[in-house]
């Protein structure tokens, strides 16, 4: 089973939603209406199905990147260096919805299936130190044969 369809189980069981309606692009908490505790419940569940750990801040951490805090954000909004960054660990998300202004709070409307897959496939890499491979919305068959 690829990790794609893995990580649809999850999600579909941890949201009580049908396995059908979570396709790469469906969004989290806008098709679905997950809240943060289904969050950490997803991120507990993929821990267990994929024998990895999902370290709280992992998002933040990859956002921010080598950024100061003055470089990541000011007056809480996310800076053109940290846009630039979240472009990179979202490349499945509409361009229209990183932009300027955007809230670090704000970071979780724009996870996707595929977004999870991605951060799956990228702690799994982490794990075995070798090169991760991303899902990309335009190509969903990239995650199926892992």
């Amino acid at each position: 089973m690829s990790h794609l369809d893995r990580v649809r189980g999850v999600i579909a069981d941890a949201l009580c939603v049908d396995l059908d309606t979570v396709t790469p692009e469906a969004n989290l908490m806008r098709d679905f209406g997950a809240e943060s505790i289904d969050f950490l419940d997803i991120m507990f569940r993929l821990e267990k199905e994929f024998h990895i750990e999902i370290p709280k801040g992992d998002i933040e951490r990859r956002a921010r990147g080598n950024l100061s805090d003055a470089e990541f954000s000011q007056d809480g909004k996310l800076t053109e260096a940290a846009l630039a960054n979240v472009r990179q660990i979202f490349p499945e998300a509409k361009p229209e919805e990183i932009h300027p202004g955007l809230l670090f709070r704000d970071l979780p409307t724009l996870f996707t299936v595929t977004s999870i897959v991605n951060m799956v496939n990228h702690r799994l890499a982490e794990a075995r130190g070798g090169a991760e491979i991303a899902l990309g919305a335009a190509q969903p068959e990239a995650g199926a044969a892992l």
